[in-house]
């Protein structure tokens, strides 16, 4: 029980590794502070799965086409993880996957906390994810993202894709594209600086690439 429920801890908002979507989607605190992730839960299986599967089942699995990873990875996720002998620490999200299916975590540790902090006025967040069905699908392109604006103009961007790469990432060109000017949808063009998706059954790179641009083209032309 101890890893179960969603709360607030002082600036923070915490999930328990073993909360499930649903409860992640039936939660004040998560709407009121997570609506990108409240999306994300929205889209995974299909409700049975919703009402079993955890957010740190979905971390701890590290496949690239995670729906929830890509906005906690925009919204700056700490992921708490616990070991017997040496306690707890705190990874950040951007540095939890080492490589295609890896983890940053000790052979002795579990994760047992998600934290995200409280968002705050003028912070804008979004989420999408692109598949070939409503439901039970894998993400060809999942995009997470995050804009802090001030007086129009982007004081910080965080630009987060799966199914792009070996892992879920951020897009460095892009956030710079952004970041101290007015919103524009040409920082889009840049994903392909950042992006190396592959050809698989799913999809095909070219599409992918493309798929990635008008979704993120999509959210900065709709400020």
């Amino acid at each position: 029980n101890e890893l179960k429920g969603v709360q607030i801890e002082g600036d923070e908002l915490v999930i328990g590794a073993l909360t499930t979507y649903t409860n992640i989607i039936r939660s004040e605190d998560a709407q009121t502070h997570a609506p990108a992730l409240i999306e994300a839960a929205k889209t995974v299986g299909a409700l049975q799965i919703q009402n079993r599967g955890t957010i740190g089942g979905n971390v701890a699995n590290a496949s690239p086409a995670g729906d929830t990873l890509p906005v906690l990875m925009a919204l700056n996720a700490q992921i708490e993880v616990a070991s017997k002998a040496n306690g707890t620490r705190i990874i950040p999200m951007n540095e939890l996957y080492t490589g295609y299916r890896s983890l940053a975590i000790e052979k002795d540790e579990i994760i047992t906390k998600v934290r995200l902090p409280l968002l705050k006025d003028g912070e804008h967040t979004h989420y999408r994810k692109v598949g070939t069905r409503q439901a039970q699908a894998i993400s060809k392109v999942v995009f997470g993202g995050y804009l802090r604006i001030k007086d129009n103009i982007v004081e910080e961007a965080r630009i987060s894709f799966g199914s792009v790469a070996a892992t879920t990432i951020r897009c460095p060109h892009a956030e710079q594209a952004l970041t101290g000017k007015a919103v524009s949808v040409e920082a889009a063009k840049e994903l392909a600086k950042d992006i190396t998706p592959i050809d698989d059954i799913r999809s095909t790179a070219e599409y992918r690439v493309k798929v990635a641009q008008k979704t993120l083209e999509a959210w900065l032309a709709s400020f």
